[in-house]
């Protein structure tokens, strides 16, 4: 017998997710000092985590203990941040984690979820992982949910649960408080990812969990913290729900290291809303930018990214090969018929943009 024999059978034919290859990886694949790289290819926060983490990193006690299985020092300070009492915050190793650990702690092999694309694949790809399966319900024009759609087919397919991301990856779009009240009062759980909201206008709906039973919101330290590299993300959820979750997670789910930089971050909030305030300055200018070239078309945005369509005849995924190849400039084009012929542009540094649009006006001007 062969290993594979083992293998639970919907696993054979389950595509792996591709990730972003690491800065290690493309400086040698370009034949490039990482940094003149200019990457905008991951959302990634290119100002870093306040000073204060890598200081608290450096001189961080006991990394031979085992960390605390319930973040109960995080856990507190995330109540002061968020709003929510701590006994509803669960920590994972990003919020992938936690996407994952909901579905195992939720769906039967064969149930189904209800996914919105364009948007973040995980919640696909864990269903997939999960044996459940995934109804699509596509958006409307201008990336806008199909709230009517989504009904229907949570409705029609008895859906259990419901992801909806908001700012949404990879339009950068919010949904209204009037439709996200007519997803909450479906007969399934609704899932809100606020991982970019740092970034929004609109507050988080954090504490609306705490009055809706069948809500979930999930945020991250990956993005407006700096912290992607060290993966903390965390959940907060209804308090029945929440006990089961406890009971199903790995006990030692987040490190020392991971615990101890999302605490340092916490307590160094005034760094991190500066941070935030100069992306949102520098989305402004680049999209005011991008506006100018011929063959992009740029959607408003509120989170760290700008997505772009390709027009004029131009091939979406050659302009991502070209701007990596010769300009040495990472963006993020998908091979999915609904983002085939988009880029995705993440906010970086005033400097990092001037490279970018030097290169998107050098191949403006010989096309």
């Amino acid at each position: 017998m062969k290993a594979t024999d083992f293998l639970r059978t919907h696993l054979k034919t389950l595509a792996p997710y591709t990730p972003i290859e690491p800065f290690e990886v493309l400086s040698q694949k370009l034949g490039r000092a990482p940094g003149d790289i200019v990457k905008l290819d991951a959302n990634e926060n290119p100002y870093g985590p306040p000073p204060e983490v890598l200081d608290a990193l450096g001189t961080m006690k006991f990394p031979n203990i085992y960390p605390d299985p319930e973040c109960r020092r995080l856990r507190g300070l995330l109540a002061d941040y968020v709003g929510v009492p701590a006994e509803n915050i669960l920590v994972g190793c990003g919020a992938d984690e936690l996407i994952d650990l909901l579905m195992r702690c939720v769906l039967e092999p064969g149930d189904t979820i209800v996914d919105t694309p364009p948007t973040f694949t995980m919640y696909a790809f864990d269903a997939d992982v999960n044996a459940a399966k995934t109804v699509q319900v596509p958006r409307l024009d201008g990336f806008k949910i199909d709230v009517d759609g989504v009904s229907e087919a949570v409705r029609e397919h008895g859906a259990k649960i419901l992801f909806v991301t908001s700012p949404n990856n990879p339009d950068g779009g919010v949904i209204s408080d009037k439709d996200l009240r007519r997803l909450l009062d479906l007969p399934c759980l609704v899932v809100l990812d606020e991982a970019y909201i740092e970034f929004a206008k609109e507050d988080s709906r954090s504490s609306w969990v705490l009055e809706r039973e069948n809500m979930v919101v999930f945020r991250t330290f990956s993005k407006s913290a700096g912290l992607a590299g060290l993966r903390v993300g965390y959940g907060i959820f209804p308090t029945d729900l929440i006990t089961y979750l406890w009971r199903a997670k790995q006990p030692y789910n987040v490190s020392a290291a991971a615990e101890l930089a999302a605490c340092t971050a916490l307590e160094n909030v005034d760094y991190m809303n500066t941070v935030r305030d100069m992306l949102v300055q520098e989305r402004g200018v680049l999209m005011r930018e991008l506006d100018s070239i011929w063959f992009l078309e740029p959607f408003r945005s509120q989170s760290n990214f700008i997505l772009c369509k390709v027009t004029g005849g131009t091939e979406a995924h050659e302009l991502k090969q070209k701007l990596q190849n010769e300009y040495g400039v990472m963006v993020r084009h998908y091979n999915k018929a609904l983002l085939n012929g988009y880029i995705r542009i993440s906010v970086g540094k005033p400097e990092q943009h001037v490279v970018l649009m030097a290169a998107l006006r050098d191949i403006a001007d010989k096309l």
